[in-house]
Formats: structure tokens, sequence, C-alpha cells
């Protein structure tokens, strides 16, 4: 907008008096004085492009359900239509300035759509804009509609809207880590549990668990995203439907599934619907528990390239930026780092919607601005996060296959694969002697002359070691005396 746009006015007036809005501007006087009384965030709504689409979407199919049923003449609504379709196509999209959190329920946010579409369709017909008289934000744009159907509808369209981009980004990370679970499939590793050496593995077996869990989480998603598919339209204030036709409601809602392309559906009780914020709060706790078990999955990363010389050094994360200002050569896990703390964002989010939720009152929760910012927030938050952690780090990792080698023949946890073979007690006796020597298994085992070296070859190999082979002929099992329970001291040199 020109310094000039800025100086010059135009006079609207509501019910509270008149205010002068800068001549340019889209936004009208509803909008200005939310302007006024909510400079909380410095957030506009217009950070979530896919809430200011599905508020353009509302009004849209809001304008062909008046038009249809007669309640609307035809050139206003195709005026409104032409408009609405404009904003759902990302353009005026700065005109949608009153921030995310605000008082009111979401009025401010809906008046400031109504202002918005009305002055593009002033426009689109040769009018100036604020000429109201021709086409009037509240009795026009906002005909049959109420803040209380129409911000909620909006958010859970758009939240489905946004998801799709989410899930997307998500699918590729489990991709990723798919890609990397056949790269590493061969690739030995000590198993732990409780941060104590268990079992082997491989890598691959490791990165394909990763895989797994991200692939559940898309299907919890997707499995919540129906919560949001009820809508209220058609409710108006309470949910009683005061101002609106009888055949407003399914209208609307024929129009709206035609637009999104979602299979919404019309609440069976407006006025619970209108009242209750439930589906918001599921829909919330999914989006948490993706951000939970991804932190998780960034803590093993962490510890696993932990290192590289004093930690497990197991694998190697991508070099992103130098790690301190004061030791020279240090690389941190940056990447793993900012992921965990988006996710601590999302579970801080998710409590706000819960608190958000429990705090409604009556036929009407007056916090769903909160609710809409945070889950929204949240779904920005995590895709770019799975963004970054697949580009900036997942798809260039590698293994250290030197060092898990080596852990893997010092490992005592091998000599489980064995116990099948020579019984527990003489295993339990041999890996405490491992520990205490620190000699391979493998080799005392054939000293103790209870399996020969291509057994025990055949029975420690990376596919029967990683479960991937199965046992398929038994040896027969030594006797538990055949090793002492209590191992030799070890010779000085050998320590």
């Amino acid at each position: 907008m020109s310094l000039d746009a800025m100086t010059r006015t135009r006079t609207e007036t509501d019910s509270l008096g008149s205010m002068q809005i800068p001549v340019d501007a889209y936004w009208g006087i509803h909008t200005a004085r939310a302007l006024e009384n909510f400079p909380i965030s410095k957030r506009p709504i217009s950070v979530y492009r896919d809430l200011v689409r599905a508020l353009a979407m509302v009004k849209q199919a809001s304008a062909r359900a008046n038009k249809e049923i007669g309640v609307l003449d035809a050139e206003k609504a195709d005026l409104i239509d032409r408009a609405a379709q404009l904003v759902i196509d990302d353009q005026y999209h700065d005109q949608f300035v009153v921030g995310v959190i605000q008082g009111g329920a979401g009025t401010s946010t809906n008046m400031n759509a109504n202002e918005v579409i009305t002055n593009i369709a002033l426009e689109l017909a040769g009018r100036e804009k604020g000429d109201y008289d021709f086409l009037s934000p509240i009795d026009d744009t906002n005909r049959s509609q109420s803040t209380n159907d129409v911000y909620p509808t909006a958010v859970k369209i758009g939240l489905s809207l946004d998801l799709q981009t989410l899930l997307e980004e998500l699918d590729l990370l489990r991709r990723a880590f798919l890609a990397k679970a056949v790269e590493f499939h061969d690739v030995l590793k000590v198993g732990r549990t409780q941060l104590q050496d268990a079992v082997p593995m491989t890598l691959g077996q490791e990165f394909n668990g990763f895989a797994t869990t991200l692939g559940e989480d898309y299907n919890r998603l997707l499995e919540n995203r129906y919560l949001l598919f009820e809508v209220n339209m058609g409710a108006t204030a309470i949910g009683t439907g005061i101002t609106t036709h009888p055949d407003y409601s399914n209208a609307v809602l024929r129009h709206l599934r035609e637009i999104t392309g979602l299979d919404l559906e019309l609440a069976t009780d407006l006025v619970e619907s209108t009242s209750d914020t439930g589906a918001f709060m599921s829909f919330s706790s999914s989006l948490k528990r993706n951000a939970i078990k991804l932190s998780k999955i960034c803590n093993d990363l962490r510890l696993l390239s932990s290192g590289p010389q004093a930690g497990l050094g197991e694998i190697n994360l991508p070099a992103r930026q130098a790690g301190s200002s004061i030791m020279p050569g240090k690389v941190n896990p940056v990447i793993p780092e900012v992921v965990n703390q988006v996710a601590f964002a999302v579970a801080g989010s998710d409590l706000t919607v819960t608190m958000a939720v429990e705090g409604g009152q009556l036929q009407l929760n007056a916090f769903e601005p909160v609710i809409a910012h945070s889950i929204f927030q949240s779904i920005t938050w995590m895709r770019r996060a799975m963004h970054t952690l697949r580009v900036n780090c997942v798809e260039g990792i590698t293994p250290n296959r030197e060092r898990l080698g080596a852990m893997v023949g010092s490992s005592v946890g091998v000599i489980t694969a064995l116990t099948p073979f020579i019984g527990y007690a003489a295993a339990a006796a041999l890996a405490k002697t491992a520990l205490l020597t620190g000699r391979n298994v493998a080799d005392l085992v054939v000293e103790a002359g209870l399996m020969s070296r291509e057994e025990v070859t055949k029975q420690l190999s990376p596919a029967r070691l990683s479960g991937l082979e199965a046992i398929t002929a038994a040896i027969p099992v030594v006797g538990a005396d055949a090793v002492s329970e209590k191992p030799s001291a070890p010779d000085l040199d050998d320590v």
C-alpha cells in the first residue's frame, strides 16, 4: 500500500461509531477495531494460508446456497462467489490482517473475511470500496451465517487441507527411513535395552522400526482427520438456526462438499455441535502423538551418533554447522535437536487446546481462536521439521561399519544366539570370561570345544543374529558343567 493511499481514507460506520479506514484497504471498520483491540500475537491470520482459503470457501458456498434458496439476489451472490474464488486462488491474503489470538470467539476473523470479500466484489462490480449500500458485508456476504458456525467450520476445513501437506511430508520422511533400512540391511550392531548391551540386530532393522512407527502415525492422523468433517453450518448463533431458511443447511453443505472435495457432514445436533470442541482436542492429541514419537526417533539418532570418539559413534549425521564457538572441530546434531524442540512446542500446544476445550461455557466455546492457532502452528512447524529432518539429516546418514563390527565381535550379547546349542549355564560362564578378558566370544566357544568354528560362524552370521534367518537344525545342547561357572583369572597381558 502506498504512503499516499495510507494517508487517504474512507469513512466507515458500525454500531459503535465511525472510523477512518485507509482508502486502499479491503478490510473495514470491524477489522480496524480488532487491530486496535488485539495487538497480542503480532501474527495475522494470513500466516495460515489454508484457514484463509477455508473462510473463502465457506463464504462461496453460502453465497451459492443463498442464491439457490432465493434469499440473496443472484447478482450479489455471483459477485460474492467470484470474489471468494479469488481468495481461494491465493489472492488478497495480505488483507487478512486480524491477529490469530483474539476475543469474540472468532468474530473478528469472520468480519475480516466478510469485509475483504465484499470489497473485492464491489471492485468487480465497478464500485468503490466501502459502498455497502450496494453490497453489505453483514446483510449479504454474511447472509444466513453467524461467526459461531462459519468460524469452526472454516477452521475444520482449513485444518483438513493443511493436514494433507503434513501427511505428504510425513510419508516422504517414512520413505527416507525405509530407504536407509534397505541400505543398512547387512550392517550388524548391538541392540540395547535400558541403555545396556542386549542382543545383536542390524542397523537396517533399527531404521525400519523408525519407518514403521511413522507409518502408524500416518494412519492415526488420517483417522482423526474424519473427526473434523462434522460441521454446524446453519446453526447460526447457538444451534437453533435463527435467521436461516429451513433449506439452507443442506444446500450449503452440498456446495461445501463440492468446493472443498471433503466428505463433510452436517451435525445431527446443531446445538451440541456449536458448543462442543472435542474434535479439536482429539485431533490435537494425534498430532502430539506423532510429535513425541518423532522426538524419540531424534533422541535415538543423537545417541547413535554421539561422540564421535567418546560416544557410541555408530552412525554419522551430516555436518550442518560448526558446533561451538570455543571448541574447534565440534559438530552438533542440530537437526534432530530442532525437531525435539518442535515436539516440545506441539506438546505445549496440545495442553493449550485441552484447556481451551475445557474452558467453554454453555452454548459456545469462546476460545476457538487459540485452539485454531495452536493446531495450525503445530501442523506448520511439524511439516517444516519433518522436511529439514529428511533433507538435512536422514538422507545423509552413514554407518561406521568398522566400529559396529568391532562392537558386535566383542559383545557378550552374541552368545545369546548360542544358548540353544551350548546351554544357558555354559553361555553365562563364557560371557563372564569374555567380559573379564575382553576376548572374542566365538574364540572362547571354540576353544572350550563346545562348537566347531564352522558351527559358530554359521550361528553368528548376520542373518541369524538379527533373526532374519531361522535356526533350521539344532546341535545337541552341551551340559551345564561343560564350562566352569567361575572363569579363571585372566592373564594380565590379555587385560
